[in-house]
């Protein structure tokens, strides 16, 4: 059995094949997962106080999500940068890609399974994550986040 192609991904159980967009959404927020979860959570850890103020943010054991005004929004290599389609408002989604069936559909399906809006969409890492109770990003919970798990209070 092949595994699916680069451009299909199962995310929440979905098969979606997705594309580059015609013309990319305006970012409104960025991801990461892994290792680039790490190096994003460092790079905002660097930002000056009113920067880190300006964002709010959702962050697990292996992703973080940073919410905010495009301009303001760090970069490390890797990171996704998400968007909202007018079709599916419930739904972030990477800026330079789209699926191929109807986003409003896929927008159903998802908040059907998950409930909580809006979702973050992670094709490349088949996840979905909620980020309504998104909070103000706070340099101590940025720096708790980065320590070690057995470094953590």
């Amino acid at each position: 059995m092949r595994p699916p192609p680069e451009s299909e991904r199962a995310v929440a159980g979905l098969s979606v094949r997705w594309r580059p967009r015609a013309v990319p959404l305006e970012p409104v927020a960025v991801a990461g997962v892994g290792q680039v979860a790490r190096a994003l959570g460092a790079r905002a850890a660097r930002a000056d106080d009113a920067m880190l103020e300006s964002w709010s943010g959702v962050a697990g054991p292996d992703v973080l999500v940073l919410l905010g005004v495009a301009a303001s929004l760090p970069w490390v290599e890797g990171v996704v940068y998400l968007g909202r389609d007018p079709l599916a408002p419930g739904l972030l989604l990477p800026c330079a890609l789209e699926p191929e069936v109807a986003v409003s559909l896929l927008e159903r399906a998802f908040l059907a399974g998950q409930g909580d809006a809006p979702l973050v969409v992670l094709p490349a890492s088949a996840r979905l994550v909620p980020v309504g109770a998104a909070q103000r990003v706070v340099r101590a919970s940025l720096v708790a986040w980065l320590a070690p798990p057995g470094a953590r209070p």
